[in-house]
């Protein structure tokens, strides 16, 4: 038996759905044979599988991920390429909610010269995404009290993964996620969407004139989403791709765009 073949053994008996693949990973960023064994015991004992290995592949990056920092998900791609869709250099970008900043460096890094802003309550997350961006373009605070001054008015993109699990339905997810992120970073009140109002009650002061928000959110979620951005005043508009079980709902502030 080969030391693939063990490890993955290892993993399949815990539960772990693609032991093969996760094995060759751990195998190749292990160091030695005892922290190989550490990282095998981390990810048998529930750690993520990003947590164990620190990182996290997010839109063709390796995305630093740090224990407690919600770890990007492959939906979220569909997230990023709505909010590269006609956005170019020079452009200020605030990823809030960031998380580890998975988002604002992928939008960063398929549009060189944007500049990007970051901002998250949680301190871990902090402390995580200035390790993805400019540490001096990641802020720490609730929502917009995190931003600095001088952005009032002048974000062409605004874009937000904000906490959208329900409350009573954070017991019913994958122990990865509700074990070993940080609540704060899952929970989105009784209906999933009390941060996300509070995102789109506050854009327009933040937004340049035609200036976009873009929020993730639920499928079964999009209709009361797209409400909060019309009763906001901004358009909506909804989009989804199947194969990512994503979903995605947009809106422009009113006035001419900059430039």
């Amino acid at each position: 038996m080969t030391l693939l073949d063990e490890v993955a053994g290892r993993l399949r008996a815990a539960g772990c759905v693609f032991a093969e693949d996760e094995a060759r990973l751990l195998l190749d960023d292990s160091r030695d044979l005892a922290h190989l064994e550490a990282m095998v015991g981390s990810r048998v004992g529930g750690l993520p599988l990003e947590q164990v290995l620190g990182w996290a592949e997010f839109c063709g990056l390796r995305v630093v991920v740090e224990p407690g920092v919600f770890v990007p998900r492959r939906r979220t791609g569909h997230l990023v390429d709505r909010a590269v869709a006609g956005l170019g250099p020079g452009a200020v970008v605030v990823d809030l909610c960031c998380g580890s900043g998975a988002v604002g460096a992928a939008v960063a890094h398929r549009v060189p010269g944007v500049e990007v802003h970051a901002a998250d309550v949680d301190p871990a997350a902090v402390r995580c995404a200035r390790r993805n961006l400019p540490p001096g373009r990641v802020h720490g605070g609730d929502l917009y009290a995190a931003l600095p001054a001088r952005l009032r008015g002048r974000v062409d993109l605004l874009v937000v993964n904000a906490p959208y699990v329900p409350t009573d339905e954070i017991a019913h997810m994958p122990p990865e996620a509700r074990d070993h992120e940080n609540r704060v970073a899952l929970d989105g009140g009784a209906d999933g969407l009390d941060v996300q109002r509070r995102v789109v009650a506050g854009a327009g002061e933040w937004l340049a004139p035609g200036g976009r928000l873009l929020i993730e959110t639920g499928a079964h979620q999009a209709a009361a989403t797209a409400a909060a951005f019309r009763a906001a005043g901004l358009d909506a508009v909804v989009t989804g791709d199947e194969e990512l079980a994503a979903t995605v709902v947009g809106g422009t502030w009113p006035g001419a765009a900059r430039g």
